[in-house]
């Protein structure tokens, strides 16, 4: 009993001079000229995208390709998809849309990069694995690139057709009232 007592008195002793040891390690000086460590530099939040919310909030007939020779076939297939179409709706940070994997709604932000290039995505980062590349952008024709190759392999890539008469826009608020009829 006594050798019990013993070695959980050596342990114990062990666990005090490790904890005495790590709480001296963090005041101890630097010998790299500095005296305390450099403070992370803060990351720089993304530049402005070239694209506004705005100019892609509405609804889409959407495909996807896996081949970029089977681009022009797949936008003439996604014209035909208005009937059920994919919507991207304004929200407090940018747009809300479907991610992937994610039958919920959520907000993206439309981000710029160093590079020139333009991200769909949920993080304040550029390029996140959760992004979409925007390929191009008329207008009319919105082409999105997963920047993660496994979402990118099950998704392909993504073609949008503006749904809606040739340079017109969806609807993007209430209908007017109808003007009041006219006394008889």
């Amino acid at each position: 009993m006594v050798g019990l007592f013993r070695g959980a008195a050596r342990m114990m002793t062990a666990a005090t001079a490790l904890a005495s040891l790590a709480g001296c390690a963090s005041s101890l000086p630097s010998f790299s000229g500095g005296g305390t460590a450099p403070e992370p530099a803060p990351m720089a939040a993304a530049p402005p995208s070239n694209i506004r919310p705005e100019d892609i909030v509405g609804r889409w007939g959407m495909a996807a390709y896996h081949r970029p020779e089977d681009r022009a076939r797949t936008e003439a297939s996604a014209r035909g998809q208005c009937k059920l179409p994919f919507v991207i709706n304004r929200s407090s940070v940018g747009v809300a849309m479907y991610g992937h994997d994610n039958p919920q709604m959520q907000d993206m932000l439309l981000k710029g990069s160093a590079e020139g290039k333009t991200y769909i995505g949920p993080n304040p980062q550029s390029g996140d694995a959760d992004d979409r590349e925007v390929v191009s952008f008329d207008g009319r024709v919105l082409v999105l690139r997963w920047v993660d190759p496994e979402v990118a392999g099950r998704y392909g890539t993504m073609v949008l057709v503006r749904c809606g008469a040739e340079g017109t826009t969806a609807s993007r608020g209430p209908r007017p009232a109808p003007a009041p009829a006219a006394p008889r």
